[in-house]
């Protein structure tokens, strides 16, 4: 009875130890399929310090990558960037973004706006942040402030975020009749923000109408201002064309930007290849 019992428990524990070592390997199969060369780099510009924070994360589930341009006084800007970095993948890790990822954005963005308001409540901090989320070949993304989200497919880099500034605000309006012609274009050269986490009135998400899907040699790109205002667009295309490698790619971007004859913001640039 006790030499049955026994095997019974050896059983067990022998299945028990099947099931993990399968689970082992089907987690490390899935990072092998969403794993791709990814490359960063940044510079200061011609500020003081850098305060933009960036992540990229791969689990069984799919890949989160997120960046961050803060802004503000006596390092409200980089509290504030790398804030909310911590909040968008403490959200990840606790759920499951996958099953409802607009809801994923929406929670992420209210949490990060509400830990930096709890944080700075006597220091004026923000930040713009970009998030995008790969799920094998497939892109959710979305956005407050004005980080752009663009992707990379042959030669052509297609900006597929509009971003929260003064003048694209001014083009929708005038689309709907709130503004006249000559009202919007008095506001086109405007690139004040209207809206990033951080502010008592955070009150808009940009969220993917539909999710992109990626082809094999794709690049997502993120980018803060710095990059896209110092570096002409087909600058960052010729550099992503002819450079090999992400990070290479990533390097060669901002030392265009350290290039730019002018004053220049913190520039911080995530590429992932698919």
């Amino acid at each position: 009875m006790e030499l049955n019992t026994v095997h019974h428990a050896i059983i067990v524990m022998a299945s028990v130890l099947a099931i993990l070592i399968i689970i082992r390997v089907v987690w490390a199969l899935s990072l092998i399929k969403i794993s791709g060369d990814v490359g960063f780099a940044k510079t200061c510009g011609s500020r003081e310090r850098q305060e933009d924070c960036h992540i990229v994360k791969r689990s069984f589930r799919g890949t989160l990558a997120v960046l961050a341009d803060g802004m503000g006084r006596n390092q409200g800007g980089s509290v504030s960037s790398s804030l909310a970095v911590e909040t968008v993948l403490d959200v990840f890790d606790r759920d499951n973004p996958f099953l409802n990822p607009n809801y994923f954005f929406q929670n992420a963005f209210r949490q990060a706006n509400n830990r930096i308001l709890d944080r700075l409540s006597d220091c004026y901090g923000g930040a713009s942040v970009a998030i995008a989320l790969f799920d094998r070949k497939t892109l959710y993304y979305a956005l407050a402030g004005n980080v752009q989200i663009a992707v990379f497919r042959g030669h052509d880099l297609v900006q597929i975020t509009e971003g929260h500034t003064v003048n694209v605000l001014a083009e929708k309006k005038y689309t709907v009749g709130s503004l006249t012609k000559q009202e919007t274009i008095s506001l086109l050269r405007e690139r004040r923000l209207y809206n990033y986490v951080g502010r008592d009135e955070f009150c808009d998400v940009e969220i993917f109408d539909a999710p992109v899907h990626l082809r094999q040699g794709d690049i997502v790109v993120l980018m803060t201002d710095g990059v896209y205002e110092s570096v002409p667009h087909t600058d960052i295309e010729k550099i992503l064309s002819s450079v090999r490698g992400c990070q290479e790619k990533a390097n060669a971007i901002i030392k265009a930007v350290d290039e730019f004859d002018g004053i220049k913001d913190n520039a911080s640039v995530v590429l992932i290849a698919i």
